[in-house]
């Protein structure tokens, strides 16, 4: 089994709802197990800033999928919950990211893994280190990173503390 950390942010609409959706159709496919699922974190946008708070979170799954596999899973939840592209970095519905695929380096035209600009966002790497604090990767990103980090200045706050997958999914 392939051991992969997503990052899933929303902005538009309800968005804990639109977490959940995100986390459901996940959950749905039978080639991924749902493990663990980070607390809900709001955070500042980040590039284009004329647009809501997200709200973040960090989950971790199994899966027999190759990358690009995974990839193609997570653009089709993007879709079906609505997700449309218009400004780079601007609001959006759903966003899924694959940020790490077992300790593996990726690099083709279309995934780069590990994510190329988790290292820069503490909204990506606060939730994943609460899911993920021995992993060694996780790990060497996270520490360094968030000690240079004023995690409040970088706008990132607890917005709803989960402990459990049913409880993140209101069940």
């Amino acid at each position: 089994m392939n051991e992969v950390y997503l990052s899933i942010g929303t902005n538009i609409g309800e968005r804990e709802k639109n977490l959940q959706q995100a986390v459901q159709a996940l959950m749905e496919h039978s080639a991924v197990r749902v493990k663990h699922v980070s607390s809900i974190y709001e955070t500042a946008a980040v590039g284009y800033t004329e647009q809501a708070d997200f709200l973040n979170i960090a989950v971790a799954i199994e899966t027999k999928l190759i990358a690009r596999e995974m990839l193609d899973i997570c653009q089709s939840i993007e879709n079906e919950l609505g997700r449309v592209r218009e400004i780079r970095w601007g609001p959006r519905i759903i966003d899924l990211d694959i940020l790490l695929y077992n300790q593996e380096n990726i690099d083709t035209e279309s995934l780069i893994i590990p994510h190329p600009r988790m290292h820069e966002r503490a909204f990506v790497l606060v939730p994943l280190q609460e899911i993920a604090p021995s992993n060694g990767i996780v790990h060497e990103k996270a520490t360094h990173t968030l000690q240079a980090f004023n995690i409040e200045q970088e706008g990132v706050k607890l917005w709803k503390k989960v402990d459990s997958i049913e409880e993140f999914m209101g069940n």
